[in-house]
């Protein structure tokens, strides 16, 4: 048939026809928080190219994950700033480390929400890459998966409900796994970083997470953007290696990769909306250009409709408050 008896518009034209024929729906239960904690007490440390996020100290995050579960987030993803750093990251591998002492913290004051535990070496580094380095400044793979590992079982002891590998070392998944069920730990998912790019879209988040390189940069181990072939090969192998939950990071320029995966796989899939691409869109609703709410809303849309079955997202909180007021017609 075609016009006129084909009418698409006939199903726009009102907000109920709308909503009763919508194929993708975004709602606060498929979102998580991302958020940095700092020693000290009573500290909150504005990210100045991320307007509204902050490094917080253990207490103020309590009181800011209190606040994400109240709006009806239901998890976090937590990543340490840390102070003390070494040339293995070590630092993040102690028990009574800044990181699980967090855990342990929102655990205790909101233990209905969800708190994954980003796991990497890029924080606690002196040189700042995400694995052991050689004295010629190659990053090491193979002797960085034992701390690595020892950073995910102190992680998961504190009682993290998952841990998130993100250093793109090969073989890391299945080495976590092996040291989380040889600590009778096997119950804890891994959400594993298994598509993470070499974006240009993480600017803001290394001056949240004071992770910037020293040196170098992070293509050596962190994917080509030009690759998707390679994306679904590094999702099999996470995959094979007992990762519970696929990530692809970023998300929003990567939209056609988060199909992609989603096709070739049966596991749950993850997509980071990452720190450029919160910032990028503040900024421009700072200066007028666009409508933050219905921007943001329209992008975490086209992430699920790609085919993510969870977004993280800085915007989150903001979400799921939008999402409980009357619906606007945009």
């Amino acid at each position: 048939m075609s016009f006129p008896v084909e009418r698409p518009r006939r199903l726009r034209m009102r907000a109920a026809w709308r909503n009763l024929v919508r194929e993708t729906s975004l709602d606060a239960s498929r979102l998580i928080l991302p958020m940095f904690v700092i020693e000290g007490r009573d500290r909150a440390n504005p990210v100045a190219s991320m307007p509204g996020v902050a490094q917080l100290s253990v207490d103020r995050l309590v009181e800011e994950a209190r606040r994400a579960a109240r709006d009806g987030v239901p998890g976090v993803l937590l990543f340490g700033v840390l102070d003390a750093k070494d040339a293995h990251g070590e630092s993040a591998a102690q028990p009574d480390g800044l990181v699980p002492r967090a855990i342990r913290a929102i655990k205790s004051a909101v233990p209905e929400l969800f708190v994954w535990a980003d796991v990497c070496l890029c924080g606690a580094t002196e040189h700042g890459h995400c694995g052991h380095v050689s004295p010629e400044g190659s990053v090491l793979n193979d002797p960085s998966l034992a701390t690595l590992a020892r950073v995910a079982v102190a992680y998961a002891k504190a009682g993290a409900d998952a841990v998130a590998p993100s250093d793109m070392m090969d073989g890391r998944v299945a080495a976590i796994r092996a040291a989380l069920d040889a600590a009778e730990l096997t119950d804890v998912p891994i959400v594993s970083y298994a598509v993470k790019y070499a974006s240009a879209f993480y600017g803001p988040f290394r001056e949240a997470a004071d992770s910037a390189p020293a040196f170098g940069d992070r293509r050596s181990y962190q994917m080509d953007p030009a690759n998707v072939r390679e994306a679904l090969r590094e999702a099999r192998l996470d995959a094979e290696e007992g990762a519970d939950i696929l990530m692809v990071k970023p998300a929003g320029a990567y939209l056609d990769v988060i199909w992609r995966v989603r096709e070739a796989t049966d596991r749950p899939i993850a997509a980071y909306h990452v720190s450029g691409e919160y910032s990028l869109i503040k900024a421009a609703a700072a200066a007028g250009w666009v409508d933050e709410r219905a921007v943001v809303l329209e992008a975490l849309t086209g992430i699920r409709r790609a085919g993510a079955d969870i977004i993280i997202t800085y915007f989150a909180r903001d979400v799921a408050r939008w999402l409980r007021e009357e619906p606007r017609d945009e």
